[in-house]
């Protein structure tokens, strides 16, 4: 079976995971998914994680964080979408929950947090909102 957005896959797995409060979950890697997966590791959202072969495919291995018994992920959402692009200027750039969040920005030099696009100034494609 084809997957026709695998983003929105690895973000739902996250959230599925954290909702049901396991320690990790175990993701189909691919150079986009080890991306996103260091962002959140250098904003604080997880706690680690390591790249895995089993059976000549490789997985992203995601250590979860929680905090008092709750996931430090509380939402995660994809912004956009195949059909539905979601492009932004350096000016443009959401906050999320206040600066509470991230987003994740798809740039001409890289996926990077929307902080990082700011302060680069760089726009680009908005893949998703961490908060």
């Amino acid at each position: 079976m084809s997957m026709t957005d695998p983003i929105a896959d690895y973000l739902t797995r996250i959230r599925n995971a954290s909702r049901a409060k396991h320690r990790k979950v175990d993701i189909p890697a691919s150079k986009l998914k080890r991306a996103i997966t260091k962002i959140l590791l250098n904003e604080g959202f997880i706690e680690n994680y390591r790249i895995v072969e089993f059976e000549e495919k490789q997985y992203i291995k995601i250590l979860l964080k929680y905090y008092q018994g709750e996931g430090v992920i509380t939402g995660i959402d994809r912004v956009s979408r195949p059909g539905i692009r979601k492009y932004v200027g350096k000016d443009e750039i959401p906050r999320v929950f206040d600066g509470l969040g991230i987003t994740i920005l798809s740039t001409s030099k890289g996926v990077m947090s929307g902080k990082k696009a700011k302060r680069i100034g760089l726009g680009g494609e908005v893949l998703c909102n961490v908060w």
